[in-house]
């Protein structure tokens, strides 16, 4: 990576920021792809269609703001009203918002200190206050240390990186705990198992619900996420976009969305198959020597009992596959493993059992 000096034009905030690293796309060579949590499988067969029969014309003209035909789409795919739902430029774009809109509060923000590490990227990108709360010893929530968190609090769930859900029930009692705070669910990865929270939007005016297109729906290409509330939650990112992008979700991003919502059979189908494939790769983990969490999501993580995951990761690379490794504490034993194709997964786990042996 090249390195920039920094500018004396910069802004302060610039200097201050520490930017959020995403997963590794490598250019010097081919290799699988199980660090970023990518589906396996192609779009919904209907987004071909919508590729194939553009009408490029229309680029000439600005696309909806509120994109309406996708709202609609996503509304009764929820059963939800048209206010309650937002669309943004992937779920870190509506995070993002989402962040400025309700967390620069006079108290901290509250989330788990093991977590989707673009948290902290917004804290400091929007000066938000907050307070890492640890997982317990099983990597699980204490419910107990969120209570009253009046700057506000996200959850993921299932979490990221360690895959572990939540039940509903756990968040009802938490936005019951905190009514004067917005409680964000970020459900990237919720589809592959995890129960949703979607259900408790009507009763709580607290609750916001983050969601993708990027892995579920098999469009990580496609930058494209929504988020779901009560209309004055709603109302608010749109005040944030509205002076920030009018136009965040193109014409063609538009039409691909709806046609994934509405092959809902696609969706399951290969929903069900990672879900399947996950179970398999955790056991044969779990067979070379690995302690492998619980996971709801489209990956595992997962720390051999005797080996250095550092050590591992390199040796996978050098085999031609990609893992993603967190040098941090308390994880640094761990590997987070994407779940491919059977191919991909067939190939992994030779390659460890071989690497191991």
């Amino acid at each position: 990576m090249t390195t920039v000096d920094r500018s004396p034009y910069w802004s302060d905030i610039v200097s201050r920021l520490d930017p959020y690293v995403p997963g590794e796309q490598p250019r010097d060579q081919q290799y699988i792809k199980l660090n970023t949590n990518e589906s396996p499988y192609p779009p919904a067969p209907g987004v071909a269609r919508v590729l194939a029969e553009f009408d490029s014309d229309a680029l000439r003209r600005y696309p909806d703001p509120e994109s309406r035909a996708l709202v609609d789409a996503l509304a009764a795919y929820h059963g939800l009203a048209r206010e309650q739902v937002f669309v943004g430029n992937g779920s870190d774009e509506v995070l993002a918002h989402a962040f400025h809109a309700f967390f620069q509060q006079t108290e901290p923000l509250l989330f788990p200190d093991i977590s989707y590490s673009f948290y902290p990227v917004y804290c400091g990108l929007y000066r938000i206050d907050y307070v890492t709360v640890p997982l317990d010893d099983n990597f699980e929530i204490v419910f107990a240390d969120y209570r009253r968190a009046n700057g506000g609090i996200i959850l993921p769930n299932p979490n990221a990186p360690t895959g572990i859900a939540l039940a509903q029930s756990a968040i009802r009692e938490l936005l019951a705990d905190n009514p004067e705070s917005v409680v964000i669910v970020d459900e990237a990865y919720v589809d592959f198992g995890a129960e949703t929270s979607v259900p408790l939007i009507e009763e709580f005016a607290n609750l916001l619900v983050v969601q993708t297109f990027s892995k579920s729906r098999n469009l990580a290409g496609l930058r494209l996420g929504c988020a779901l509330g009560q209309a004055p939650l709603i109302e608010g990112l749109k005040r944030i976009k509205n002076s920030f992008n009018s136009y965040p979700v193109n014409q063609l991003t538009s039409a691909i969305g709806i046609a994934a919502l509405a092959d809902d059979a696609y969706f399951r189908d290969c929903r069900d198959r990672i879900v399947v494939s996950r179970a398999r790769v955790g056991k044969a983990l779990d067979q070379l020597g690995f302690e492998v969490l619980s996971s709801h999501a489209n990956f595992v993580f997962a720390r051999h009992r005797e080996r250095d995951a550092g050590d591992i990761n390199r040796a996978l690379r050098e085999a031609g596959i990609l893992v993603r490794y967190f040098d941090k504490p308390r994880i640094n034993g761990f590997l987070r493993i994407s779940i491919g194709s059977e191919d991909e997964c067939d190939t992994l786990l030779a390659a460890l059992a071989q690497i191991l042996a």
